[in-house]
């Protein structure tokens, strides 16, 4: 059973706010959860509709109905549990390798995907302008689908770490060199734009390299990629230079 005053906690943690001031954010679905569970995020409590994570301590474990779980899910289609875990405090940039800049993201969805690339590609640093979607929202949280928990996530005042920064920094643009022509290093910072207008033009001031994926369709009239779909093909490019 779950009580009044925790549906209004868990829904709230819907909202930015909400979880800066709790520092709690939500988490639902096996596989999410289960790797959460395995790195260093603090659980607070964990809500399920049936008996699995058997190994947790009872005492943070509540069995809850279906129609329970509806209540407090963010998902249209509920899944079969949902946990709270705690913030924890932001850790330091690492400034080394290749690192993925973030200049406004706005979508949940393109954010997480992004980071579960960054975790595929052995990415361990995103840097992200501090107008960018909240990493704990939880449409992030479960488009990350548990790669969160291997990538870290830092916000900054990003063109003015940018212009700061002793790193080589590329730029995804329309018009830039082909990164397929392109002999890419090992380390540098990699800036994505916003879905809809790119990168700003104060980030674009501290950039050094301008990159683009060409068009090779018969008409060329495509506008532009989805950034996480850009993101993919950059990093493939990046790390393939590395063999």
């Amino acid at each position: 059973m779950v009580s009044k005053n925790q549906i209004k906690l868990i829904t709230s943690l819907e909202h930015k706010k909400f979880r800066q001031k709790n520092k709690l954010f939500i988490a639902e679905g096996v596989k999410v959860i289960q790797e959460l569970l395995l790195s260093n995020f603090e659980l607070q409590h964990l809500y399920v509709t049936e008996p699995i994570f058997e190994e947790l301590n009872k005492k943070n474990i509540t069995v809850i109905s279906e129609s329970d779980l509806k209540k407090i899910s963010c998902l249209s289609t509920p899944n079969n549990c949902l946990a709270i875990f705690k913030i924890p405090n932001e850790k330091p940039i690492k400034n080394t390798g290749l690192i993925i800049a973030l200049d406004d993201i706005r979508d949940p969805g393109n954010f997480g995907t992004i980071i579960r690339l960054c975790d595929w590609f052995g990415v361990s640093q995103i840097i992200c302008s501090e107008q960018s979607v909240d990493l704990y929202n939880p449409k992030v949280v479960q488009a990350t689908m548990g790669s969160l928990a291997r990538v870290n996530v830092s916000y900054v005042n990003l063109s003015d770490h940018l212009s700061k920064t002793k790193q080589m920094v590329f730029g995804t643009f329309m018009n830039g060199e082909n990164v397929y022509k392109t002999e890419l290093p090992a380390s540098g910072i990699l800036v994505l734009g916003n879905e809809a207008n790119g990168i700003s033009k104060e980030v674009e001031k501290t950039i050094q390299n301008r990159l683009s994926i060409p068009r090779f369709g018969a008409i060329k009239k495509t506008e532009s990629l989805n950034v996480a779909t850009a993101a993919a093909v950059f990093l493939s490019e990046f790390k393939r230079s590395e063999n």
